[in-house]
């Protein structure tokens, strides 16, 4: 891959690498996730019903609290009492904000986030055994579909439970380094 030219600003991961990169620690995988974009989506007062109606022509599921779900497009995970983070294909959502605004109108407060948090894929079996030297999420005990916000080594992170042997942590962008640092650091400690 050719470098780009300091005259062009250049994409670059919350890393500061062109691509996305991925990490295997003994039976556990960390990858770098670049390719999603991100929005909150907070409903205004009075309009439940119409942030319901428009997210159901959209076959955005609106999961409900400590909970996240996926349609073909979106998905979504719950973050507080009629507020929740959408998740989409960078490739064709890269202004999910605007996209999503266009839609919901006045009923719903969104904001891009797609540059504010990292995401790293954490595979592996026995992820409970990862995680529990990393947060105090009962991971063990939640079920695929499962969704929380919780704290990595002092960074407010969430975690979604996509399968029994995939956990998605969002963490700040800014700390990237430190929360993949901490990833693999639990991951070495246990194999």
């Amino acid at each position: 891959m050719a470098k780009p030219s300091s005259k062009f600003l250049a994409a670059q991961t919350a890393l500061g690498e062109a691509v996305a990169q991925s990490w295997t620690i003994g039976d556990y995988s960390i990858a770098e996730r670049f390719d999603i974009a991100l929005a909150s989506l907070a409903t205004r007062r009075g309009r439940e019903k119409d942030v319901t109606k428009t997210a159901s022509a959209l076959k955005l599921p609106l999961p409900s609290p400590s909970q996240s779900s996926q349609g073909a497009t979106y998905g979504a995970f719950w973050l507080s009492p009629q507020q929740w983070m959408v998740e989409a294909p960078f490739a064709s959502h890269e202004d999910i904000a605007t996209i999503l605004k266009s839609r919901f109108g006045e009923a719903a407060s969104i904001t891009d986030q797609t540059d504010s948090w990292v995401r790293f894929d954490v595979s592996g079996s026995a992820l409970e055994k990862l995680f529990e030297r990393l947060s105090c999420a009962d991971l063990a005990m939640a079920e695929p579909g499962f969704a929380t916000r919780t704290v990595i080594e002092h960074l407010g992170c969430y975690l979604v439970k996509r399968a029994l042997n995939l956990i998605t942590v969002y963490g700040p962008r800014s700390s990237a380094r430190s929360l993949l640092h901490a990833l693999e650091t639990a991951a070495r400690s246990i194999i």
